[in-house]
């Protein structure tokens, strides 16, 4: 798709601007959710599935997934290409912006929380582990756990304190 104008500005916000494409890459990126039920049914925000198609096609063709080739009766795998991964700064960018100036629950905010106080080099060490899972590049070693796993705990134990919070109530 040729964009409207010659604009940097323009051409990313034909591809990225609607109001579900970031939502999408995020539950990919964040939620490792590469199948289409995994994807619809793990939206938070409840995207429609015919909707969900639409900004699957999007994504593929404007080369930020890949749709693994799928066999009849056997379910589609998307993956990150690396310009997928090369949206990572910017959902890090909007999910800071989101942080500080608009509301939002503890629960969801803990991992963009997480991920500002870690900085740059956790966001780069993240798209290693996405290059590794989406790319099959080879992986880093490094001790404990990875950054997935790392922002899977912090919302984890942000869901857990406020259950216990309910409950003392």
């Amino acid at each position: 798709m040729e964009p409207r104008s010659g604009c940097p500005i323009n051409a990313a916000v034909e591809v990225l601007g609607d109001r579900w494409s970031l939502l999408v890459l995020r539950d990919v990126i964040f939620g490792d959710r590469r199948y289409f039920r995994a994807l619809l049914t793990g939206s938070i925000e409840g995207i429609a599935s015919n909707i969900l198609a639409d900004r699957l096609v999007r994504l593929v063709e404007a080369g930020i997934l890949t749709r693994g080739a799928a066999a009849r009766g056997q379910r589609a795998r998307y993956s990150l290409t690396e310009v997928g991964i090369q949206t990572v700064p910017i959902i890090y960018a909007l999910g800071n912006w989101g942080l500080d100036w608009r509301p939002g629950s503890d629960e969801l905010r803990s991992r963009q929380r997480f991920l500002r106080d870690a900085g740059p080099a956790f966001v780069e060490e993240l798209m290693a582990e996405l290059r590794v899972r989406h790319l099959d590049a080879p992986p880093k070693p490094h001790p404990g756990p990875g950054p997935l796993d790392r922002l899977n705990a912090v919302y984890a134990a942000e869901r857990e304190r406020r259950e216990a919070d309910r409950s003392d109530d």
